[in-house]
Parts: C-alpha cells; sequence; structure tokens
C-alpha cells in the first residue's frame, strides 16, 4: 500500500509521497502573496510559540503550514479552491484520520485581515494543545 511513500521521517511521523519533495521545493521557492505574508510576519516569526514547517507532504498532500508538535495544518486557499470544496472537505477528513487537525483562511483574509487570522490562529492553538 505504500510503496510509493517515502520512509518515516526521523521523528518517526508520517509517511508520504516521495513525488511530493520536489513539488514542495518549488512551492516553497514560489509562494503565494498570502503565503509569503503569513509565512513572514505570523509563522517564522514563531509569534504562535510553535515551529510550523512550510509546503510539508504529509500522506498524499503538501500542506501549506504544518506544526508537528500539534499536529495541525494551517491553510491557505486561493481562488483554485472555488470549486473544491468537496475535495478540500474529504482531505481534510483524511487528515483527521491520520490525528491531523486543519484550519482554513482564504487569501482574502490573509491579505485583508491579518491580525484576526493570527488571532484565530494563536486560539486554535490553545484548543488544540487542551485537545492532545
Amino acid at each position: 500500500m505504500f510503496k510509493n511513500f517515502g520512509p518515516r521521517t526521523q521523528r518517526g511521523s508520517n509517511r508520504y509521497l516521495s513525488s511530493l519533495r520536489e513539488l514542495c521545493r518549488n512551492n516553497r521557492k514560489n509562494p503565494t502573496r498570502a503565503e509569503f505574508v503569513l509565512w513572514h510576519f505570523v509563522i517564522k516569526r514563531r509569534l504562535t510559540g510553535y515551529k510550523f514547517l512550510r509546503q510539508k507532504p504529509v500522506d498524499r498532500f503538501i500542506l501549506d503550514f504544518y506544526c508537528p508538535k500539534l499536529l495541525l495544518a494551517v491553510e491557505v486557499d486561493g481562488d483554485s479552491h472555488d470549486n473544491r470544496q468537496t475535495y478540500d472537505h474529504e482531505r481534510d477528513l483524511r487528515l483527521s484520520q491520520i490525528g491531523i487537525k486543519t484550519i482554513r483562511y482564504t487569501n482574502q483574509q490573509v491579505l485583508d485581515n491579518l491580525e484576526d487570522v493570527y488571532e484565530d490562529i494563536a486560539n486554535e492553538i490553545k484548543i488544540r494543545k487542551n485537545e492532545l
């Protein structure tokens, strides 16, 4: 079943499709404007108090931002997600089956209201800490 998946990571966490590695590298080199803003002004600075990884492969997906300690994914959805609600729902369901909680924001939320997005992420982190 996992023959196309890469080896377990050093932390012993989730497997992923090895074919995603190059795509992840390209995504890190070419972030969307919203991903860039969220990364540089909130997540990279560790205002959340936790380390997040950018464009992290997990299972058969690439997570925009992922905190392995909290098993928490933060996704920034652009226009391409407008007609993909069913796919996103199924993806989030699969991630929850392996213990990962996903929170989503639109590009517009990040670009127009970064402070509210930060406060929401901080609140979700508190909730997630209590869940684990």
